[in-house]
C-alpha cells in the first residue's frame, strides 16, 4: 500500500563506545542512492585506514525497497544485521549507517558483537534524529472561470498544493496531491466538472 511519507534521518551523526578494549565509531548518514553509499564508505575507509572491520547496513527508496548490510570480515549476522535491525526499527529509509570497528585484543563473541554493534548503531541513530518527508505527485489541471469555485473545492478537499498557476480564458494549475490520494482526485476532479475540467500526470 503506498504511503504519503517516508522518515529519514534529520541530519548526519556519530556515536562512539568502547567495549572490551575495542572501539566502535558508528556514523549514521543520508545516502539517497547506492553510489552515495559507496561514496560514504570509501571516505570512511580513507579517514579510519587503520580500523579492523567496516560494517555497514542501509535502506533506500521512499518505500525502502532496497536494503543490504555487510559484517566485513565479522562472524556472520553479528554486525550487519544488528546495525540494520536498528534502521527498521525507527522505519527509516535513504539511511546508510557505518560502524568501524578498532580491534581492542578481546574477543567479544557473538552476543558481545551483537550488542555492541546494535549500540553503537542505535546512539549514532538517535543522534542523527528523524525527518518526516511527505511524498507528492503533481498534476496539470485545468478549467473554465465559470468553474473556479468546484474545482479549487476539489483541491482543498484532497489536500493538494497549488505550486504553479496561470490564468486567462481558461485556469491552468499544477498541484501536488498526496500520492495515495492521486487517484481519486482525478476522478474527483473530471466528476465534479461534469467533464469540462481536464487533468493529467505531470
Amino acid at each position: 500500500m503506498k504511503t504519503d511519507a517516508y522518515r529519514s534521518i534529520a541530519r548526519p551523526a556519530s556515536a562512539q563506545i568502547k567495549v572490551s578494549g575495542s572501539r566502535f565509531l558508528a556514523e549514521a548518514l543520508p545516502a539517497a542512492d547506492e553510489g552515495e553509499v559507496e561514496h560514504h564508505l570509501e571516505r570512511i575507509r580513507k579517514r579510519e585506514y587503520g580500523a579492523t572491520h567496516y560494517c555497514t547496513a542501509f535502506r533506500i527508496g521512499i518505500d525502502a525497497e532496497i536494503f543490504r548490510f555487510n559484517d566485513n570480515g565479522e562472524p556472520s549476522g553479528t554486525a550487519g544485521r544488528p546495525i540494520l535491525r536498528q534502521i527498521e526499527a525507527r522505519e527509516l529509509t535513504n539511511t546508510l549507517v557505518v560502524v568501524t570497528r578498532y580491534f581492542g585484543g578481546t574477543r567479544l563473541g557473538t552476543g558481545g558483537l551483537i550488542r555492541a554493534y546494535g549500540v553503537a548503531a542505535s546512539e549514532a541513530l538517535d543522534s542523527a534524529g528523524v525527518v518526516v518527508e511527505v511524498i507528492s505527485e503533481h498534476l496539470y489541471v485545468s478549467f473554465d472561470y465559470d468553474d473556479t469555485s468546484p474545482a479549487m473545492h476539489v483541491i482543498d478537499q484532497f489536500s493538494a498544493e497549488v505550486l504553479e498557476s496561470t490564468y486567462s480564458d481558461v485556469t491552468e494549475l499544477t498541484v501536488a496531491v498526496p500520492r495515495s490520494r492521486t487517484e481519486a482526485f482525478e476522478v474527483a476532479f473530471v466528476d465534479v466538472l461534469g467533464g469540462r475540467g481536464a487533468v493529467r500526470r505531470a
